[in-house]
């Protein structure tokens, strides 16, 4: 594989968000930032071990029906890559074994969660958690405040304590399956990023908290820290104009979802090249 930083961004069934977040990759310094329909992996025409970084964008993944991303879930796990015995699912754990990198916003979270790759808190691949209706009913289009669990080991997330994202989803509530589940994602720290109010402070409280997540959930990673999946969208703040208000306020050029990119950007080249 060549030195360059080599990023994959998953289109197709709904997906909307591939090309901010192909433009983000590039803006973080990746030399390649390929947007790739879904359908070039299961004909085998493109394979992701000739990358570094896999994004899995949002959207409205199979048209948010039978639950957002569930049929993308299976889809993946089931459908055989054309002339191999293999299913995308099957490359996708040999991607994450090889150390590289993954990040699901959205749609894509909620498609990491539903096949079992995010918590993952046992390496068992069974589904612990998932994403459900938001508490009020209705789809959320608000800015919120991301308070970062320091000591967690994601890659995306290191070196910084906040940050401000917008959220667009219907199902963005996080849910666990038990008690227990969410015991080991705190001991763990892998609730990476949690809603909170303008201190900082995590919230269960509306609007600061847009869906109801358990514990003002909004991201969580697996033990390695390399696979990341969060419900707000990164790739829509990585310059100072798509801040809301930014003709009011003196804002440093790149956003704050930009330093996520950059993280995973800096780890390939120190990491993987």
């Amino acid at each position: 594989m060549s030195k360059q930083v080599r990023t994959i961004v998953i289109a197709g069934n709904g997906t909307n968000c591939e090309r901010e977040v192909a433009n983000a990759c590039r803006l973080a310094g990746a030399e390649v930032a390929d947007i790739v329909h879904i359908a070039e992996l299961l004909t085998g025409r493109v394979r992701l071990e000739d990358y570094h970084f896999l994004n899995l964008a949002g959207g409205f993944l199979d048209g948010d029906d039978l639950g957002s991303a569930k049929a993308g879930a299976n889809r993946l796990r089931h459908a055989q890559v054309a002339g191999s015995t293999v299913s995308v699912a099957d490359q996708l754990r040999s991607f994450v074994a090889d150390g590289k990198l993954v990040m699901g916003v959205c749609n894509g979270f909620q498609l990491l969660v539903k096949m079992g790759l995010l918590p993952d808190l046992d390496g068992s691949g069974r589904q612990t958690t998932s994403l459900t209706f938001n508490d009020r009913g209705r789809f959320e289009d608000r800015w919120s405040w991301l308070a970062v669990d320091e000591d967690s080991p994601c890659i995306f997330t290191r070196g910084h304590k906040e940050f401000y994202l917008p959220v667009r989803h219907g199902e963005g509530k996080f849910v666990v399956e038990d008690e227990q589940v969410l015991q080991r994602l705190e001991e763990q720290h892998l609730a990476v990023v949690r809603y909170a109010d303008t201190e900082l402070r995590p919230t269960m409280s509306y609007p600061d908290n847009p869906n109801g997540s358990v514990s003002a959930i909004a991201g969580v990673c697996d033990r390695s820290g390399r696979i990341f999946g969060l419900m707000p969208h990164p790739e829509a703040y990585v310059h100072r104009t798509h801040h809301p208000r930014w003709t009011r306020e003196e804002l440093p050029e790149e956003g704050m979802g930009l330093w996520m990119y950059q993280n995973a950007v800096r780890f390939v080249r120190d990491e993987l090249l």
